[in-house]
């Protein structure tokens, strides 16, 4: 715990730092963004930073320092306009950044944008008032006509990620539902008091919210599954949202697992990152996980196996050569040019 205070109050440090890509002597120092402090990207960011800090600043000359940010929307600018050259991104990003959608459609498609690695998932939690859950399945949304569903705070990842499940569903929230902003804990107490019938608090297994709902009225409510099929249209052919379990009494009453869906947190970088730079990059991280994941739990989950889950932007040549020479298959559709 005091090593991963010392390395999290070193990397505030850096908040100060110039957001641009400079030269010094034979290194190349990078910036990496991420997002508030208080939150996991910050200090993943942080992890990462410390890691080429210490095993690649004087052996390859590259160095990155992370810096906080508004979160994945303001990322996507900083890379555009190279104030940062790495950031830590939800996958949903990575889909307007490819199609020039979403909250930067006036800015169009990013075709800067590269992928590294999917680092952890965020894992959807559509949690319902088990009086409208006849089937326990996401077609139980039906049910919600009229009523109150939050949809995270305003302008959240949360709300982003809701409005485009809904949208491949089929669904339009602005009429369908009578619509709450409210973030995660408000909405855990706003069901608790009967004053909401459903809100998704995503995150990773297991969100603190939903562990209050269900350990508090654990019979009055749900947490919806996905068929294989209600993923795949979840998903709207863009392969960001994949099926994942939640494991058997991940929650309070859970007896059995349940099949969700989940969108990858992603490192991303800018396409102008010279290939070696990022394959050493790459390769320090897979190679470095027993101490990233002493510093920070979300990067347990950072796999060979799972690294390319749901990303939709291009890997990077770097990257692509690390996963060529262990053997792991990129999908053709984010392979390089």
């Amino acid at each position: 715990m005091t090593t991963r205070r010392n390395i999290l109050a070193g990397g505030a440090a850096v908040l100060a730092a110039p957001a641009v890509a400079r030269a010094q002597g034979n290194t190349r120092s990078y910036i990496l963004a991420t997002a508030s402090i208080g939150g996991t990207y910050y200090p993943v960011g942080v992890a990462f930073a410390t890691l080429v800090k210490l095993r690649l600043a004087n052996s390859r000359g590259i160095d990155m320092s992370a810096i906080s940010s508004a979160g994945s929307g303001e990322n996507v600018r900083l890379m555009r306009e190279n104030q940062a050259q790495f950031a830590i991104m939800q996958g949903l990003f990575g889909v307007y950044a490819r199609d020039g959608s979403g909250p930067i459609q006036s800015s169009g498609p990013q075709q800067n944008m590269r992928s590294i690695m999917n680092i952890w998932g965020n894992v959807e939690h559509f949690v319902q008032r088990a009086t409208l859950a006849p089937t326990g399945t996401i077609a139980d949304l039906a049910q919600m006509r009229g009523r109150r569903f939050s949809m995270g705070a305003r302008n959240s990842g949360t709300e982003f990620s809701n409005r485009f499940i809904f949208a491949n569903l089929g669904i339009n929230p602005d009429t369908h539902f009578d619509l709450v902003f409210q973030g995660f804990g408000p909405s855990a107490e706003a069901l608790l008091n009967g004053q909401i019938d459903g809100s998704n608090p995503g995150g990773g297994i297991p969100v603190a919210a939903v562990t209050q709902i269900f350990a508090r009225q654990a019979a009055q409510f749900k947490l919806l599954s996905f068929t294989n099929e209600q993923a795949t249209q979840a998903d709207g052919n863009n392969g960001l949202y994949v099926p994942t379990q939640i494991p058997a009494n991940s929650y309070p009453g859970q007896a059995q697992a349940l099949q969700t869906i989940v969108q990858p947190n992603f490192l991303a970088c800018n396409a102008a990152v010279p290939e070696n730079d990022v394959y050493e990059i790459t390769k320090s991280i897979f190679e470095n996980l027993p101490f990233l994941n002493g510093i920070h739990a979300a990067t347990r989950e950072i796999q060979l196996e799972t690294a390319l889950n749901g990303l939709v932007n291009p890997v990077h040549p770097g990257a692509a050569r690390y996963y060529q020479e262990r053997g792991v298959t990129i999908p053709e559709r984010i392979r390089p040019a």
